[in-house]
């Protein structure tokens, strides 16, 4: 999504643009996801879009986990 979509997307929930930002949602669903709801912070930083900081796990893990992904998001 553009920063323009999510800022849209804000703007009809209500949210002002000084209230939170789009990396202040990222933030909260990553907490969420993690402490509240258990998922697997690896699955959590796939969906996120993070890359793995070892460049031999970047050559090698070609892992993309879409069921659990998309439970994640379905919860």
């Amino acid at each position: 999504m553009s920063e323009n979509a999510v800022l849209a997307a804000r703007r009809r929930m209500g949210i002002e643009k000084d209230d939170m930002s789009g990396h202040g949602f990222r933030a909260m669903a990553r907490t969420i996801l993690d402490e509240v709801l258990g998922f697997r912070p690896d699955f959590i930083e796939h969906q996120l879009g993070h890359a793995v900081r070892d460049p031999n796990g970047r050559a090698y893990n070609r892992t993309a986990h879409l069921d659990a992904r998309r439970s994640m998001l379905q919860t």
